[in-house]
């Protein structure tokens, strides 16, 4: 059998160590008679797998004492509703709602927010096609807005934050970080809300991951449905109603597999060497493009285009042939895309490394 690299986006590529312990837990969970699938959430079985997953989370990220950990439903895209109503009543109204649009999620965000609050732009890529984020010095935040939102690595643009904002005054940061949490060290203390669909670098669609600053919490909407007021599902230990129990499994076998590789730091030295491997790649003559500023280059999400786009379906077809698999780029912005998540190993960039090479004929 071919030897399968799996560059899509998301759903993503797991660990393969992941995948092999899951599968022989299957049908009997450490001797339960029982698959995870089957158990009660309220059970022995499943609160000792969901207490480990916090715990692991906790320490790969260097969670703060006053910070919650939460398992939701709704993916990331949820979110853009789901903190709007949590985070809005904590500023008088009308409340405004502070944005910079750095892409495609970013831009989705705006959109959804704007149906609890008035929303500000304060900072957009759009002029220049989304290859950088606008630098603060040009952002125009609102005094006493309820909150600022990031998304810090936009999935379909290829564009990541390499600096956190200092903010004047009590307005917390919401990082929308989806597609790199877990990738790069992080100060979790700069942020009010971080919150992640798991189905790139956790585990699989269906687990949304919050971490929320406990005085962020109590402030949501009465229109909010009371399993997503975060005040109550933290008060259940995200119990509150059925989470998604297998998820959280499986993103407990992840958080654990990754601490036995060195954790969070390790893992952005190994996301470095990746990235700067097919960016190398990219870069060698104007054969591929990628028109990200530099400065502002994703590392796990790297969009890229022929100079002749007629190629195109010739070097997906080949690429296919060769095990590269999820190569074609989100149809919103054509051309292609490599996603490179923590399951991705250096063995499977540096054989699209080869095809990019010799599909141009390099020598």
């Amino acid at each position: 059998m071919t030897q399968i690299y799996n560059f899509s986006a998301g759903p993503a590529v797991l660990p393969k160590e992941v995948l092999q312990e899951a599968a022989a837990d299957m049908l009997d969970w450490h001797g339960s008679g029982m698959s995870v699938m089957e158990m009660s959430h309220r059970g022995p079985e499943f609160i000792s797998i969901y207490q480990a997953a916090v715990r692991d989370l906790r320490l790969l990220l260097n969670v703060p004492a006053n910070y919650k950990i939460l398992f939701l439903q709704g993916g990331g895209l949820g979110e853009n509703a789901i903190v709007p109503m949590n985070l809005v009543g904590r500023v008088s109204a009308p409340a405004t709602i502070d944005f910079v649009h750095t892409g495609s999620w970013s831009g989705k965000s705006v959109k959804e927010a704007a149906r609890y609050a008035k929303v500000n732009v304060a900072a957009s890529g759009e002029a220049g096609r989304f290859t950088t984020v606008p630098p603060q010095s040009e952002w125009k935040l609102t005094p006493g807005a309820a909150y600022l939102h990031l998304c810090t690595n936009e999935t379909i643009d290829g564009v990541e934050y390499n600096f956190v904002p200092e903010l004047a005054g009590d307005t917390p940061i919401v990082a929308d970080m989806s597609s790199h949490i877990l990738s790069r060290v992080i100060d979790v203390s700069k942020y009010g809300v971080i919150f992640a669909g798991a189905q790139k670098n956790i585990g699989p669609a269906g687990l949304t991951l919050v971490i929320v600053r406990e005085d962020l919490l109590g402030h949501a909407l009465p229109i909010c449905p009371s399993a997503f007021d975060w005040s109550i599902v933290a008060a259940h230990d995200s119990m509150y109603n059925t989470p998604p129990t297998y998820g959280i499994y499986i993103a407990g076998l992840v958080f654990a597999h990754l601490l036995r590789q060195g954790g969070v730091a390790a893992a952005e030295q190994r996301n470095i060497a990746k990235a700067g491997l097919l960016y190398a790649a990219l870069d060698f003559d104007d054969f591929y493009q990628n028109r990200v500023a530099k400065d502002c280059r994703s590392r796990m999400n790297v969009p890229f285009y022929l100079r002749d786009e007629t190629l195109n379906d010739k070097f997906l077809a080949g690429a296919k042939a060769r095990g590269l698999l999820q190569l074609k780029g989100h149809k919103s912005v054509g051309g292609m895309r490599a996603s490179l998540y923590n399951a991705m190993p250096i063995e499977g960039v540096q054989a699209l490394v080869d095809y990019l090479n010799e599909f141009a004929g390099r020598t």
